[in-house]
């Protein structure tokens, strides 16, 4: 008896349990202490004790899901698995567990209705499959959907079995393999949900509505005789057409990497194969696999707790939130067109400075392009592209007196941008704050230009600007911490992700992204075929291979960062020791510029050829700059690349040039591309565990040179970090 009130207990506070006079149970969620509603343990017993109590309930004639938070349902509690180090056995356990309530909710004698205020994604929109009718809300926050593909998970309480048998194979897949979470009218015209109500404060009373005049729907489609999947059964042609030609599709996108979309490919199909419930069971064996292994572990640690982290501020310095009401951006080049397209997409007024009137324009010009493609997309109308547009305004003259914020987006040339910053800092503004965009010169030395040091910070952007949504903010020697918290404010304002770095020569990710270039021409060197060098840049996960962005960045801009460093040494006294073991890169990047190859965009050649109207191809001169004969495997290749780029994240961090792993690792992904699949650069050190990292990176040192040498200080900085997290 007295276990009995406990869980009752425990269900009042996790789960409101709510009779009507009409029969209809309402069961509200409330996770207690928390902002969302989770899977956690306690949910769990609450879950378990409301539905047996469902069970036994006289005169039920309905049941209606609803939620008292802003969103319905988040999903798995991922505290609890990562804290607990869980093992196949007991993911399997807890998620055969979770299955086995909502399986009993959804074989109950009366209709179930989930009632969607929010979002409903992961585990929560797998508690509404188990529904006989999902309402949503109309309300762009109340997406649903299955995400647990993005953190190298499945959908583990059902999703895999139950949405294909919901919408058919076809129109499921994508669901489950992208993880993208779906807009209410998106999910209605998918079949994902069965209704749209205009509030949430409609949700329950249109549930009770159709429960009272829907008293029999009670039997799910999957478990009543005869059933056949929407869209096709699993011989039917057009599925056996998905199922023949699917895996090879999803290998030329995952190259083989991430075992969490290949376990979903194979779980939605032959689960139109078997029985329902082994199916579901094949499913929580594929969720153990997945999260017992270091892939998801990895993907949880940075696209999860990571990215909350980052947009929670973890290294925002307190403070009120700051918003910048006008803009500057001075030069209208290919940075400054895109930066002023950032800013007018997210409604901040910007001038658009140059030092001619038709480049600036030029440079606004480029926005009106990516408005009118939207425009031809359909994903924006006119009107918006109009009041887009009019938050551009391009100058010749310095018309920006007062203004909130202005960045620098000249040429990558000091003694230029340091003319620049001293003319047109006296325009901002007595609260505003003044960015250079640049990706490897001192901010500490950009600043000396500045009368007031304390207020310029560094606002490194990526190319191209639309698309890679990430700032590196960097440090100088004197900017006030009031600075980084406007600056942090401001990127996130823009809807970009910001990384906090400290001054260094190249920073963060220009120093990393250097040795993945270097290590391309190294293996060119030691004799290794230019297309096997490229393919295995392609095997180890990089979007492309060292050549091919070598030609977009430009042989004559990595000669011309070379120079301006080389300069910088002479002028300070000092050798910074900037790109010390890049040296494959400064030997033949130079030879191709003075061979008239400076890159696509300079002299349309590079390491590739462009033939107009034809694919390119890789130049066959490369070959000339192969110095050596050695015999270098495939696996050699790759760890080559991403051992050069780990372990200069890592020289970054234990030098403090970055100060946290979760900005090393986001910053690497989102800013360079380092594979997705490792979790970022840093958490590549720990992925197959740091003794055996610093193992392979000492057999790399042996045999290809120091460049790969791990020191003590790096694996303490490791193992600090690591007893800073416990």
């Amino acid at each position: 008896m007295l276990l009995v009130e406990q869980e009752r207990q425990t269900m009042s506070e996790e789960i409101h349990y709510n009779k009507d006079a009409d029969g209809i149970v309402t069961l509200t969620f409330d996770s207690v202490g928390q902002s969302a509603n989770t899977m956690n343990a306690a949910w769990q017993d609450a879950f378990e004790a409301a539905v047996a109590r469902l069970g036994t309930e006289d005169g039920l004639t309905g049941v209606v899901l609803a939620s008292a938070k802003k969103t319905f349902f988040a999903g798995a509690d991922l505290n609890e698995f990562l804290d607990a180090e869980p093992d196949a056995e007991m993911v399997f356990s807890w998620a055969e567990r979770a299955k086995a309530a909502m399986r009993k909710l959804e074989k109950l004698p009366v209709p179930v209705v989930a009632a969607i205020n929010g979002a409903a994604l992961g585990g929560g929109f797998e508690i509404c499959l188990a529904c006989n009718r999902r309402i949503v809300a109309d309300d762009p926050r109340a997406v649903v959907g299955t995400p647990e593909v993005t953190i190298g998970l499945l959908p583990g309480g059902g999703g895999c079995v139950r949405l294909p048998a919901l919408i058919g194979l076809e129109k499921a897949l994508p669901v489950l393999l992208e993880g993208k979470p779906v807009k209410p009218a998106a999910a209605l015209k998918l079949g994902m949900v069965d209704e749209v109500v205009a509030s949430a404060d409609d949700l329950v009373p249109a549930a009770k509505t159709w429960i009272k005049a829907n008293p029999d729907a009670h039997a799910q489609p999957w478990d009543q005789r005869g059933f056949r999947y929407p869209g096709g059964d699993a011989t039917a042609p057009n599925i056996r057409q998905v199922a023949t030609f699917a895996p090879t599709m999803l290998f030329n996108k995952t190259r083989g990497l991430m075992p969490g979309p290949e376990k979903i490919l194979d779980i939605a199909v032959n689960s139109m194969r078997m029985g329902f419930d082994s199916a579901l069971r094949v499913e929580s064996r594929g969720l153990a696999g997945l999260l017992a292994g270091p892939h998801s572990r990895a993907a949880i640690s940075t696209f999860f707790f990571g990215m909350q982290a980052i947009k929670g501020g973890k290294v925002r310095p307190q403070g009120d939130r700051w918003k910048a009401g006008s803009a500057a951006v001075l030069g209208a080049g290919m940075m400054g067109g895109g930066i002023a397209w950032a800013h007018a997409s997210s409604g901040l007024p910007t001038v658009l400075k140059d030092m001619e009137l038709a480049k600036a324009e030029k440079g606004k010009a480029y926005s009106e392009g990516l408005a009118a493609k939207r425009v031809g997309q359909g994903r924006m109308t006119e009107d918006q592209q109009s009041q887009l547009l009019s938050l551009i305004t391009p100058a010749d003259q310095d018309s920006y007196d007062g203004t909130d914020l202005i960045i620098e987006a000249v040429f990558e040339n000091i003694d230029l941008k340091e003319k620049v910053i001293a003319e047109t800092f006296p325009k901002l503004g007595p609260d505003g704050i003044y960015g250079s965009n640049t990706s490897t010169l001192p901010i500490s030395i950009l600043a000396q230009a500045c009368p007031e040091p304390e207020r310029f910070i560094g606002l490194h952007f990526f190319s191209p600007v639309d698309k890679m949504k990430i700032v590196e903010i960097i440090m100088g020697e004197k900017t006030s911490q009031e600075t980084l918290r406007k600056a942090y404010d401001y990127v996130q304002q823009i809807g970009y992700m910001p990384i906090v770095v400290n001054d260094s020569r190249g920073f963060f990710t220009s120093r990393v992204f250097g040795t993945f270039l270097d290590e391309g021409f190294q293996l060119l060197r030691d004799g290794m075929n230019p297309v096997a060098i490229e393919r295995a840049a392609w095997k180890a996960g990089m979007p492309v291979g060292p050549f091919d962005i070598q030609d977009q960045v430009s042989q004559e801009l990595s000669r011309k960062v070379r120079q301006t460093h080389k300069m910088l040494d002479e002028r300070l006294g000092v050798q910074s020791g900037f790109g010390t073991y890049n040296t494959a890169s400064a030997e033949i990047v130079d030879q191709m510029c003075e061979m008239g190859r400076r890159g696509r965009n300079w002299d349309n050649a590079g390491c590739y050829d462009y033939p107009e109207g034809g694919p390119k191809t890789l130049w066959p001169g490369l070959s000339q700059f192969q110095k050596g004969n050695m015999e270098i495997s495939g696996d050699d290749a790759v760890d080559r690349l991403l051992y050069r780029q780990a372990i200069e994240a890592l020289r970054c961090y234990a030098e403090g040039v970055i100060t946290t792993e979760v900005e090393g690792n986001i910053g690497s992904i989102f800013a360079i591309g380092f594979p997705a699949w490792t979790g970022g650069a840093l958490q590549f050190c720990r992925f197959h565990g740091v003794a055996a990292f610093k193992k392979r990176a000492d057999e790399l040192a042996a045999a290809f040179g120091e460049r790969f040498t791990v020191t003590d200080e790096m694996i303490a900085k490791l193992e600090e970090s690591t007893r800073q997290a416990a």
